[in-house]
């Protein structure tokens, strides 16, 4: 695996013109330039200027006589922010529906394409936290805490600590966080790979990845303070795991997250950060990057598990963007080595550390120089040189994304004849030649609003991403109301109401021959306790914003070829779902800015629907064992008591069946699966399992398969009762077939056992299940 990812990095180093060096090279190469360094020059490559001083959401401190530019960190994880003349790419969550490897990795690639062009060094993304229940809390005079010793079966003993006030205990509750709009869902194998996938892209440009947040930074609410109480097993098996393959995958720099975790701030925590923490262990040789755009205080102790009062010397410090603790320029640090608090040696480490990942990827010859400033998101200001970096190559691959992740929930298409040849006349695809007269309901389908803050907390037009740090350019976004409109001219008329008005919807829909309903729900970031239509970070609910359940519903009740669209972050209620006069059912995401032209394709069958949900939609938050809860007494300590139980394994354990499962997506064809062949090779750590199957179109129109393989631990593994392990994407003609291959590693069949401290393959027999989504299971076979 790991010599397959050179030989893709060096191919592509030739094309974007840069020397990808060996880690060791990097190294010999930033401790020569460490040693022309003064204290001064060190502490400001630690330190950022300010966030309003930097031309970039952070700069360090340029040394200009040794020709070091100042270090360029931007965002974000779905294109460069702040800047004009780049491109609005699709959410993780979006490319993590795909379930495409290809799409990610070009993705992470193009994105990257755009930051190197801009003069960017670190794009600060991906983000691959893990999208997951959380917690209820009370007051408590006693808290459970996850120790790391552990219990024979599996997982870490618990033992009772004292704690500061408010002190609690935490139950599930469920998570509405827009870190999972940005990462790649609640399943860790799947964002695993997308974490990998899009690093491999986004450092094959020579541009460093900034994988992000360590650790359990599951929610918005209290992020700034928040203790994550997660045991051993479950970090290994579940929120830690998408990081080891950002590690495997080369990752320059890894971002720490704002809450704590089991009581110690995540910057200040050795077990992650420090020489024999969870990083370092798994071969991480780049910056343990205490990354901030924000200036919080982000440091790493070295032996302490203090969270306040720690000293100087009790911290492996590593580097503050904003200045932060630091101070801006490093002048505390500086105060911090003159008084002895911290060595001289200590601080060339960490100078080395960060300049590793500078000259690993050769970003210390023929590199663009920064052209924009991020302080002038206008594009006004001497500062900004007007690049412009789009591609008509970018364009169209948003727009395959937006296509390629749309999922097609529901279909009660009829035809003409009555068979799959025959021309639609209810449902999906549309036919053009049939259409005479339709309707365009929902706010969500207009231009969304273009001088909303440099955030983009608005929701007042259609959708294509989140507000925050990682929203992105809707300069160039095309509303799915102008994408209908130029590709029906004038073979149909075409009333609107633009607003989800309860009577103006219904009105304009009425006896049309289709209608087209858009709706969305949103969601974004805490930053300053920032409040977008009710909703401060997380969503309040699983509900559609501004009524757009009812406006669907009001809209299916005047018109029996109604098709709802839905944008959105995650989840949504979709309880009018079953409505006989609802033929089609979209779930487009969060699409990026070809979010009209990319629904289009789809509803018109330019693109025959791929896109799988990777997530579960549950008929209740009561179906994900959650409660949605939002106060607290101060910041609050969240048990992770579901351990490895959540989304589609806790549904599984609790026998509970969603309305739409997880991996489910229709088709505009049909797909056979047959032939499943198993076998398995070596022992211990060496084993290895191999998985073929043959799949065939065995429908009317060419199409693409998402073929999953989810697998069955043995019952005294203790492992949930089925979990993702492997997925494909398979192109298919009518009448076509394929043969699929799927590998299992020695550690995807193995659990984390914390007594070892090691992955054990438990003894027994596995059930391998491959089909089209953890619920529709084709094939089934055992080792």
């Amino acid at each position: 695996m790991f010599l397959s990812l050179i030989y893709v990095l060096l191919a592509l180093t030739v094309v974007h013109g840069f020397t990808l060096r060996a880690w060791d090279q990097a190294y010999a190469l930033a401790n020569a330039t460490v040693a022309n360094l003064t204290l001064t020059e060190k502490v400001g490559l630690l330190s950022g200027v300010g966030q309003f001083n930097s031309r970039c959401v952070g700069n360090t401190t340029p040394v200009s006589r040794l020709g070091l530019p100042a270090i360029c960190f931007q965002d974000g994880p779905a294109g460069v922010r702040l800047v004009k003349n780049v491109t609005g790419f699709p959410t993780g969550i979006n490319v993590a529906a795909t379930f495409s490897r290809r799409l990610m990795q070009v993705r992470g690639q193009a994105m990257a394409e755009e930051f190197r062009a801009k003069g960017v060094h670190v794009l600060l993304g991906p983000a691959m936290d893990i999208v997951c229940t959380r917690s209820f809390y009370f007051p408590l005079p006693l808290i459970q805490r996850y120790r790391l010793d552990a219990q024979p079966q599996g997982w870490s003993r618990m033992g009772k600590v004292r704690n500061h006030q408010p002190r609690c205990l935490i139950l599930n509750v469920l998570n509405e966080s827009p870190s999972g709009l940005h990462s790649f869902g609640p399943d860790p194998y799947l964002n695993g790979e997308g974490a990998f996938a899009t690093i491999t892209g986004i450092q094959s440009v020579g541009v460093q990845a900034c994988a992000k947040h360590l650790v359990a930074n599951n929610q918005e609410h209290w992020r700034y303070g928040l203790s994550a109480l997660v045991d051993d097993r479950t970090m290994h098996e579940m929120y830690f795991y998408p990081f080891l393959r950002a590690i495997e995958a080369g990752v320059t720099s890894i971002m720490c997250a704002y809450n704590q975790l089991n009581g110690t701030s995540s910057c200040h925590n050795a077990g992650l950060l420090g020489p024999t923490g969870l990083v370092r262990s798994a071969g991480f040789q780049g910056a343990s990057a205490t990354l901030s755009a924000t200036g919080a205080q982000r440091t790493i102790p070295r032996r302490t598990t203090r969270t306040q009062g720690s000293t100087w010397s009790s911290r492996e410090i590593i580097s503050s963007l904003a200045g932060g603790v630091f101070g801006e320029g490093g002048g505390n640090l500086a105060s911090a080595v003159n008084s002895g608090a911290v060595s001289i040696a200590r601080i060339n480490q960490m100078v080395e550390r960060v300049l590793a990942g500078y000259y690993r990827l050769g970003q210390d010859s023929g590199y663009p120089t920064v052209n924009f400033d991020a302080q002038h998101s206008d594009g006004s200001g001497s500062l900004n040189l007007h690049v412009d970096v789009r591609s008509a190559a970018h364009t169209a691959l948003v727009r395959e994304i937006g296509g390629a992740s749309a999922v097609l929930l529901k279909n009660n298409r009829t035809t003409t004849t009555g068979t799959a040849t025959g021309v639609t006349t209810r449902g999906l695809p549309i036919a053009a030649t049939r259409v005479k007269t339709m309707a365009v309901v929902g706010q969500d389908a207009l231009l969304p609003n273009l001088s909303c803050n440099d955030l983009n907390e608005c929701n007042d037009g259609t959708m294509s991403a989140g507000w925050g740090s990682g929203s992105n350019s809707l300069q160039y976004i095309v509303p799915p109301i102008t994408a209908i409109q130029n590709f029906v001219g004038t073979s149909a008329t075409i009333a609107t109401s633009l607003s989800n008005d309860l009577s103006a919807g219904p009105a304009a829909a009425k006896g049309k021959d289709v209608a087209l309903v858009f709706v969305n729900a949103m969601s974004g970031e805490l930053g300053a306790y920032d409040t977008v239509v009710g909703n401060m970070g997380d969503r309040n609910d699983l509900a559609l914003w501004y009524k757009g359940g009812s406006l669907v519903e009001a809209v299916a009740a005047v018109c029996n070829n109604t098709i709802a669209v839905i944008h959105s972050v995650g989840p949504v209620s979709v309880s009018w779902s079953d409505h006989p006069n609802i033929t089609g059912i979209i779930y487009a995401g969060a699409p990026g800015e070809q979010t009209g032209p990319a629904i289009v394709d789809v509803l018109y069958g330019a693109v025959n629907p791929s896109g799988r949900l990777p997530f579960s939609i549950a008929e209740d938050e009561a179906s994900y064992g959650t409660t949605i809860v939002y106060n607290s007494l101060g910041f609050p300590v969240v048990n992770y008591t579901e351990q490895l139980l959540i989304d589609y394994r806790y549904m599984d354990a609790q026998a509970i069946t969603p309305h739409y499962e997880f991996g489910f997506g229709l088709s505009y064809t049909t797909f056979a699966y047959s032939g499943l062949k198993i076998t398995s090779t070596g022992s211990g750590s060496s084993s290895a399992v191999t998985v073929s199957f043959t799949v065939a179109n065995s429908g009317a129109v060419a199409g693409t398969e998402i073929p999953q393989m989810y697998l069955a631990y043995p019952a005294s593994a203790g492992e949930p009762k089925r979990v993702l392990r492997g997925f494909d994407e398979v192109k298919l003609g009518v009448g076509a077939s394929a043969t699929v291959t799927m590998s299992l590693s020695a550690r995807e069949i193995s659990i984390w056992n914390v007594v070892s401290q090691a992955w054990v393959r438990p003894a027994g027999t596995f059930t391998v299940t491959v089909g089209a989504s953890i619920k529709d299971i084709r094939l089934t076979g055992t080792f």
